[in-house]
């Protein structure tokens, strides 16, 4: 079921194999200079997964596909879509009751090591926001954790083949611990992800394009229509009320009306645009909303 072709990290070697059905496998392990010396677990039994690893149709019907990421729902999660300031998707949050996860892929060298870079740039920016940092273990490596007053950030990043997983773990402030339900359903997420690379050129570090699913599209472009339509009228009330001489009506606050759901969890409509960002990752804070 799941016979495929395996590319090992870090290397431009290719094997053959055939695991068994429900197995996913794994990636050979790499030699021992390729070890992060803060990876513990057994992380190299599980994902995130090149699609040259697994049968796509199969993985394509049990994850959300995002084009370059196919990634697990959480059981009881919303989706939520960052739209960039052009109108094209920029991140897709998966919201749950605990915080928020964001699961990101970029193009990367063959080797392995660019998150060990990336993971450098950001503790420095999440200093630079007033953020305390740490760094800790997990079961791919090192996980960046920064603590705010408002909200806890967890980093987790994974190098690939040609590509590298960047996870963003956000919460109320003291909830993204390494024990927190928050970071096991992120490294579940993480784990069940396969990345779809493609062949195009990228450059190092650049996004990997993000295409929503038709169906998840059509309903983003049903719910701007109807806040459009909702600050019309709010806005043809308000001059009918100050042509009558009376006071302007207080807005509503504004609120995404959700979509209907999919898989279980349920779709929701963007709510703001975010500015263009500075680099590779912006200010931590800034792209995070906080």
């Amino acid at each position: 079921m799941f016979g495929r072709r395996r590319k090992d990290r870090g290397s431009n070697v290719e094997a053959t194999d055939a695991a068994s059905a429900g197995d996913l496998g794994a990636y050979d392990e790499p030699a021992d200079e390729e070890y992060d010396e803060y990876a513990t677990g057994s992380a190299a039994d599980s994902g995130p997964y090149d699609i040259d690893e697994v049968d796509e149709e199969t993985v394509t019907a049990s994850r959300l596909d995002l084009g370059s990421v196919l990634v697990p729902l959480p059981a009881g999660g919303q989706i939520q879509v960052e739209m960039a300031p052009n109108g094209t998707p920029q991140n897709v949050h998966l919201v749950t009751q605990f915080g928020r996860i964001t699961v990101s892929a970029y193009a990367a060298p063959k080797s392995p090591g660019q998150w060990r870079e990336v993971a450098a740039e950001l503790a420095e920016t999440l200093r630079n926001d007033k953020a305390e940092v740490s760094i800790e273990s997990g079961p791919w490596g090192r996980e960046l954790h920064g603590r705010t007053a408002n909200a806890d950030l967890r980093f987790i990043g994974v190098d690939g083949f040609r590509w590298m997983i960047r996870c963003v773990v956000a919460a109320p402030s003291g909830n993204a611990g390494a024990d927190s339900e928050l970071v096991r359903i992120a490294r579940s997420v993480i784990s069940g992800t396969v990345v779809r690379r493609g062949s195009e050129p990228h450059p190092v570090r650049t996004p990997l394009p993000i295409v929503l699913p038709e169906a998840l599209t059509r309903q983003l472009v049903a719910a701007q229509q109807q806040q459009q339509q909702a600050a019309a009228q709010q806005q043809q009330q308000g001059t009918a009320q100050q042509q009558q001489g009376a006071p302007p009506a207080q807005p509503a606050p504004r609120t995404a009306p959700p979509a209907q759901p999919t898989q279980q969890t349920q779709q929701v409509p963007p709510t703001r645009q975010t500015p263009p960002r500075r680099g590779e990752s912006g200010s931590a804070m800034q792209q995070l909303g906080f």
